[in-house]
């Protein structure tokens, strides 16, 4: 069986390394898990946000956040973040650089466009990134998932693989989440969709043991 592993988002921009962005409780801390991820996979794959400082749903501080817009392409209102040669778009200390993973996606580069998943660059889901078919050409049957924000990002990504026919595993520990009540949305509804939820390296190691012999 081919694994992949795939670090979605994991950027300073989503830490407290940039506090002024969108801050995820802990972020900053998932760097080793996702190197852990990485080292059950042959392939690594990464994805960044990449937003342009004059982002159409740019909102001025975090209390006017997650305000419904009328785009086609961005549904929320957010504070700025992730934008190109700043510090927050750097990848966590500890992560190869994008160049050094077989595959990397930057996504939402258009003022217009914030979409969630890693696999399109549309709301709708019709401007592929072309992760889904590298991931086909590759061959690979099971990918590991971790990164941020475990409730927008991590969750849309997971679920857009495992719609493409991918089993799909979660490492908890490689995620972090913007609420608590929005982790457990997220969690519900990835594995109402099949995706394995792993706690731990050895619930990790299990479920990709029992994949292997169901699918070798």
């Amino acid at each position: 069986m081919i694994i992949a592993s795939f670090d979605v988002d994991a950027q300073n921009g989503f830490t407290a390394n940039a506090p002024q962005e969108l801050p995820v409780p802990d972020g900053h801390l998932i760097a080793p898990a996702l190197n852990t991820m990485a080292q059950r996979a042959t392939l690594r794959l990464g994805s960044k946000d990449a937003h342009p400082a004059n982002a159409a749903w740019v909102v001025a501080e975090a209390a006017q956040m997650l305000q419904p817009l009328a785009l086609a392409n961005a549904d929320l209102t957010w504070v700025s973040h992730c934008v190109p040669g700043t510090s927050g778009f750097e990848l966590l200390p500890g992560l190869p650089a994008p160049i050094d993973y077989d595959y990397f996606v930057w996504k939402g580069v258009e003022p217009d466009l914030h979409p969630y998943g890693a696999c399109y660059h549309d709301l709708a889901e019709r401007r592929s990134t072309g992760v889904i078919e590298f991931l086909k050409v590759q061959q690979v049957q099971a990918i590991i998932v971790g990164g941020l924000a475990l409730d927008y990002c991590v969750r849309t990504t997971a679920l857009q693989l495992r719609r493409a026919g991918f089993e799909v595993l979660l490492y908890l520990p490689a995620c972090r989440a913007l609420s608590a009540e929005g982790a457990q949305a997220a969690c519900t509804a990835m594995a109402n969709a099949g995706i394995y939820l792993c706690g731990d390296e050895q619930a990790l190691d299990d479920q990709l043991t029992a994949l292997k012999e169901a699918r070798p």
